[in-house]
C-alpha cells in the first residue's frame, strides 16, 4: 500500500505571513539607538559550574523552542543513569524510568506535548538512531556514557528539517559526545551504591599526535534490581577518532553495549498498595510439581517407557520463578565521517555507519496454556512436542542498519544554505517459539529439538529515503533571523515470514503460511518555517510552523499480526507544530518560554491486553484518529547578586492540554491523552561556597495522569527530589586537585506512588525508592 500526505499550502501560507508580519512590525517599533550601542557591549550572563552554558541552554537564534542539558549537569547526574533519564530535566519532558539509573528496557516511558516515545526522534552525533523499540530498535539509552557526553540538546516541538529520522512528528534530541583531547592523560571514576550498585569507567585519550587523537571507554555497570531478585549487567564500550588535516577531517566512532538483565513484574496499583516491592518469586514456588496423568511418547520414537513419565509443573503460579524471565542485548554501532570544503564557500559532511543488533529474551508460558496452542498445532501438522511443563518462551531479535547521511552547507552571501540526504537500509529479524525443559520444570534445561509450538519467524525491512533543503538569512541589519526549508521522506517497508499463529494453523487446520507484506509510506513536501527578532542585545522573539510525516508507531507490531489478505495498512501519522516564544540572557537570568500548538493525524496508539500465560501486558495499535496539543513550556535560570553569585536556582514547568478531537471506540473527543499530565514542573537550587564545593537539591512535581482515554486508571500526581554533593577541585585540605567525590540521592524523601503506566490498561511501576551512591573520580 502507498500513503502520501496531502499538502494543506492555504494554512501554512497564513500562519508563515502572520509570522513574519508580527516580527516586521515588532521591529519598527522596538528599534532604537540604544539597541545598536548594546550591540557592541560585552555580555554578562549567568555563570556556574553547574549552569549549561547560556545561549545553548535557551537556545539563542535558534527559530523553535530548543534547550540543553550541558556536560556539567551530565556529570553530576548520577554515574550511569540513561540516555533517556537525561532528558527528564527538560521542561515539557515527562519521563518515566525504572530504577534510579532507568536501565530497565520495558520500564521506560516518555510524552512531550502531543507525542510519546516512539514519535520521538533521536541523533547521536549525526546518526540516527531508528526507532527506539526495546525490541529490534535502536534506543538511545544502548549507545551513550554520560561521561562522554558534551550536550544534550532537544526541540520539543519542530525539530530542524535536515535531522535524520522516519519516527519523529516533530520531537527531536541529538546526542553529542564530546571531541577527543589534545592532551593525553583519561579519567578514572568507581561508583558504588545501593542495592549493589558497582560501576567503573575508564578513559584513555591518545593527545594530539601530527593531527590525529582519539578516546576509548569502557564502562561496567552491576547491580541488584530494586525489587526482587535479579540483576543488572552491562559492559559498554565507546571509542572516538579524529584526523584533522587542513580544512578537512576524517573521524571515526564505535560503539558497543552488552546488557543483560532480568525482569520485574508490573501489576495493578492495589497489588504495590499491598506489597510496594512485589516482585517474581526467588524460588520455584510450592504446589507446582504434579504428577503427569497421561501417557506421552515425548521421545518421537513411537514407544513409551518410564522416561515419558515426567512430571509437570501445573500450578497456577508456576510461571513467576524470576530465573526465566532475562533479557540480553549486544549491538554495536561503528560510523566513519568525512568533511572538507569543496570551495571557499562550499562545506561537505559525510558519514556512513552499520549498526548491528543481537539478542533475545524469555518468558515462562504455562501449562495450559501451551497445550491448547500445541493441540492446534500438532492437529495442523506441524513439527510440535507434547509439553511437559512450564514452558520456556524464547524471542529472538537480531538484524543489522546500514545507512549514510551526507550535507553541504554553501554560505552564498547573506545566506547559509543546506542541502543533503539520508539513506538506510534496516533490516529486522524475530522469532517466537516455546520450548520443553528437561522435567516440565522452570529451573529445567532448555531441549532445544523440542518445540512446543510456534508463533512468529519473519524479517522486516525498512528502506528509507529523506532529501532536504533550507536556507538561513538574515535581514533588518542583522536583527531578524529566517530559516526556511523543507524535507522529503520515504520508506518502503516490508515483512516477509511467518507473522503469528494463524500463519502457522487456524482452528487445528493449516494456516495461511509464510506472507509477504509490504507498503510505502511517502510525503514529497515536509515544509518548516522559522523566525528570530532580535529586539535588543538580551532579548529575542522566535516563532516557528512545521508540517510533519512518519512511519506509523509500532509499524512491527501492527504487520505482524496475522490477518486475512486484504487488509489495509495504516496510514502514516502527520502532525502540525506551530510555536511563537521569547527569551532572554541577562546578568543575573535567563530563560525562555514558549506556547505551541499540535494537532496530530492519524495517531496510532498502543494500548495493553494481559496475556493470560504470563499475566503481564501485551501491546497492541489502534487508530485513535486525530489529537491536539496546546500549553506554554518555561526554562530558565536566577542567579540574584546578594548571594555573591555563589547561589542560584533554576525552574522549568510546563502546562499542557492534550486531548482526542476525534472519538474512538468507546473513547470520547476532549479525553485527555494517556500519561500526559497537565503540569510540569522542576525546580533547584545550587550552592557552590568555594572553588572545591558544589551541592544542589531538587525536585520534579508531575501532575495527575490517566493510562487509558476514558479516564479510568489514575496515576496520582507525585513530587520527587534528589539531590548530590560534588567534591574536588582546589582546596586548602590537602585532596589532590584531580581528584573528586561526588554523593548522589534520587527520591531523597523515598516516596511510594505509581510512576509508570500502560496505555490501555490498569497495570503499571512504581517510583524506585531512595536510593544512595558515592563516585569517586581521577583524572590523570
Amino acid at each position: 500500500m502507498t500513503t502520501k500526505r496531502t499538502f494543506k499550502p492555504f494554512t501554512f501560507s497564513i500562519i508563515a505571513g502572520a509570522i513574519s508580519q508580527i516580527l516586521l512590525t515588532t521591529h519598527v517599533q522596538a528599534q532604537s539607538a540604544e539597541d545598536t550601542e548594546a550591540k557592541t557591549e560585552e555580555k554578562i550572563v549567568v555563570t556556574g559550574r553547574r549552569v549549561s552554558q547560556s545561549d545553548i541552554a535557551i537556545g539563542t537564534d535558534e527559530a523553535t523552542n530548543t534547550l540543553a542539558v550541558s556536560r556539567e549537569e551530565l556529570l553530576s547526574a548520577p554515574s550511569g543513569i540513561s540516555g533517556l533519564k537525561m532528558l527528564e530535566s527538560l521542561p515539557g519532558f515527562n519521563v518515566q524510568t525504572d530504577g534510579a539509573l532507568g536501565l530497565y528496557e520495558f520500564g521506560n516511558s516518555v510524552q512531550v506535548r502531543a507525542f510519546q516515545l516512539s514519535q520521538m526522534g533521536f541523533v547521536l552525533d549525526g546518526i540516527p538512531m531508528g526507532r527506539s523499540d526495546a525490541f529490534g530498535g535502536s534506543p538511545i539509552f544502548r549507545y551513550v556514557d554520560n561521561e562522554n557526553l558534551g550536550a544534550v540538546i532537544a526541540s520539543p516541538g519542530a525539530g530542524d528539517v535536515s535531522a535524520p529520522t522516519y519516527a519523529s512528528l516533530g520531537p527531536i534530541a541529538e546526542y553529542t559526545t564530546v571531541r577527543p583531547s589534545d592532551e593525553m592523560g583519561g579519567m578514572v571514576s568507581i561508583t558504588a551504591g545501593d542495592f549493589d550498585l558497582q560501576r567503573t569507567f575508564v578513559k584513555l585519550e591518545t593527545g594530539d599526535i601530527d593531527g590525529f587523537k582519539a578516546y576509548v571507554s569502557r564502562s561496567k555497570t552491576d547491580s541488584e534490581l530494586w525489587r526482587g531478585p535479579g540483576t543488572i549487567d552491562r559492559e559498554h564500550i565507546e571509542g572516538k577518532a579524529l584526523y584533522e588535516f587542513g580544512s578537512s577531517y576524517i573521524s571515526a566512532t564505535y560503539v558497543s553495549n552488552d546488557f543483560f538483565d532480568y525482569d520485574s513484574p508490573s501489576a495493578a496499583a492495589s497489588t504495590f498498595e499491598d506489597d510496594y516491592y512485589y516482585s517474581y518469586a526467588d524460588s520455584i514456588p510450592e504446589g507446582c510439581i504434579g504428577a503427569e496423568t497421561g501417557v506421552y511418547d515425548f521421545n518421537g520414537d513411537g514407544t513409551i517407557d518410564d522416561s515419558d513419565f515426567t512430571p509437570v509443573f501445573t500450578g497456577s503460579n508456576c510461571t513467576s520463578y524470576y530465573e526465566d524471565r532475562i533479557n540480553i542485548r549486544d549491538d554495536k554501532l561503528y560510523s566513519l565521517g568525512f568533511g572538507t570544503y569543496l570551495t571557499e564557500e562550499m562545506q561537505l559532511d559525510v558519514t556512513a555507519y552499520h549498526e548491528s543488533k543481537d539478542g533475545y529474551g524469555v518468558s515462562p508460558d504455562s501449562y495450559t496454556n501451551t497445550l491448547s496452542i500445541y493441540t492446534d498445532q500438532a492437529a495442523a501438522g506441524l513439527d510440535v512436542v507434547h509439553p511437559r511443563g512450564v514452558q520456556y518462551g524464547l524471542s529472538t531479535v537480531g538484524g543489522d542498519r546500514d545507512g549514510i547521511v551526507a550535507g553541504v552547507t554553501w554560505f552564498l552571501g547573506e545566506h547559509r544554505i543546506e542541502f543533503g540526504g539520508w539513506i538506510e537500509d534496516d533490516t529486522y529479524n524475530r522469532t517466537q517459539a516455546r520450548y520443553n525443559k528437561t522435567g516440565g520444570s522452570a529451573d529445567g534445561a532448555v531441549i532445544e529439538d523440542e518445540v512446543a509450538y510456534y508463533r512468529r519467524d519473519y524479517t522486516a525491512v525498512r528502506e528509507t529515503t529523506q532529501l532536504y533543503i533550507k536556507d538561513n538569512f538574515s535581514l533588518m541589519d542583522d536583527d531578524l533571523l529566517l530559516e526556511i526549508g523543507f524535507k522529503s521522506l520515504s520508506v518502503d517497508y516490508s515483512l516477509d515470514g511467518y507473522r503469528d499463529y494463524d500463519d502457522y494453523e487456524i482452528d487445528g487446520e493449516p494456516g495461511y503460511g509464510p506472507q509477504y507484506v509490504e507498503a510505502e509510506y511517502t510525503d514529497n513536501f515536509l515544509p518548516m518555517v522559522g523566525a528570530v527578532y532580535r529586539l535588543n542585545d538580551t532579548d529575542q522573539l522566535f516563532a516557528s510552523v512545521a508540517q510533519n510525516f512518519a512511519l506509523p508507531a509500532g509499524t512491527d507490531d501492527i504487520f505482524d499480526n496475522a490477518v486475512g489478505f486484504d487488509a489495509e495498512a495504516p496510514e502514516g501519522e502527520e502532525a502540525d507544530n506551530y510555536e511563537v516564544g521569547f527569551r532572554t540572557n541577562r546578568e543575573t537570568y535567563n530563560g525562555a518560554v514558549a506556547l505551541f500548538y499540535t494537532r496530530f493525524d492519524n495517531r496510532l496508539v498502543a494500548s495493553s491486553v494481559i496475556n493470560p500465560a504470563t499475566q503481564q501486558p501485551e501491546t497492541f495499535y489502534v487508530n485513535a484518529g486525530a489529537s491536539k496539543a496546546y500549553g506554554i513550556e518555561f526554562s530558565g535560570v536566577f542567579q540574584p547578586e546578594i548571594f555573591d553569585r555563589k547561589l542560584y536556582f533554576n525552574a522549568n514547568a510546563s502546562f499542557k492540554k492534550a486531548e482526542l478531537v476525534d472519538g474512538f471506540d468507546s473513547n470520547p473527543a476532549g479525553s485527555q491523552l494517556p500519561d500526559s499530565p497537565e503540569w510540569l514542573v522542576t525546580g533547584g537550587v545550587t550552592y557552590e561556597p568555594t572553588e572545591w564545593l558544589v551541592a544542589n537539591l531538587s525536585a520534579k512535581y508531575t501532575d495527575t495522569r490517566y493510562t487509558d482515554f476514558n479516564e479510568t486508571y489514575e496515576l496520582e500526581s507525585y513530587l520527587v527530589a534528589q539531590a548530590y554533593v560534588d567534591i574536588g577541585g582546589p582546596n586548602n585540605f590537602g585532596m589532590p586537585e584531580n581528584m573528586r567525590l561526588r554523593f548522589n540521592v534520587d527520591n531523597l524523601f523515598d516516596k511510594q506512588v505509581m510512576s509508570f503506566g500502560f496505555t490501555g490498561s490498569s497495570f503499571g511501576r512504581p517510583l524506585s525508592p531512595r536510593t544512595f551512591q558515592a563516585t569517586l573520580t581521577v583524572d590523570f
